[in-house]
């Protein structure tokens, strides 16, 4: 089962998305085991967006993912990882494809509404980052026998 981590932004959150984007991650058939509603410190901001230090957008995206409270979340099921990017949408949301969160919810980049992870190793280092290993409950539905091979 491949892990990733869901972040609903402070666009999302000030606009009610937040039981959007679960219901449509549950619907996919992902299974929820870690959330919480929270605010983002600048140091937290800052090491998750390490890789953005120097471009134009780093500074503007740090104070954005700081304004407001996120839900922060982890999800996991088979190629959870392309699962979820495919139900968000792309990056620029005018480019997302019809039925996505962004297509339906978001017009431009900096209010794209969600983060995920992009690949195994990235969800392994950003789930560390934002929770603790005990915070990631193992649990199983019994309707997953009907989704998964």
């Amino acid at each position: 089962m491949e892990r990733s981590l869901v972040l609903i932004k402070p666009d999302a959150v000030q606009r009610g998305l937040i039981g959007e984007v679960i219901t449509r991650l549950e619907r996919r058939g992902l299974r929820l085991i870690a959330a919480k509603f929270m605010s983002v410190s600048k140091e937290l901001a800052e090491t998750h967006y390490a890789t953005h230090i120097g471009k134009s957008f780093y500074e503007p995206l740090i104070k954005f993912i700081t304004a407001a409270p996120v839900m922060a979340m982890v999800w996991q099921g088979p190629d959870a990882i392309t699962a979820i990017r495919q139900t968000m949408g792309k990056t620029k949301a005018t480019e997302a494809a019809p039925g996505s969160v962004r297509h339906d919810f978001a017009l431009e980049t900096r209010y794209n509404l969600t983060h995920a992870s992009d690949s195994p190793e990235s969800a392994e280092k950003e789930i560390t980052l934002w929770f603790k290993k005990e915070e990631l409950i193992s649990w199983e539905r019994d309707v997953e026998r009907w989704i998964y091979e």
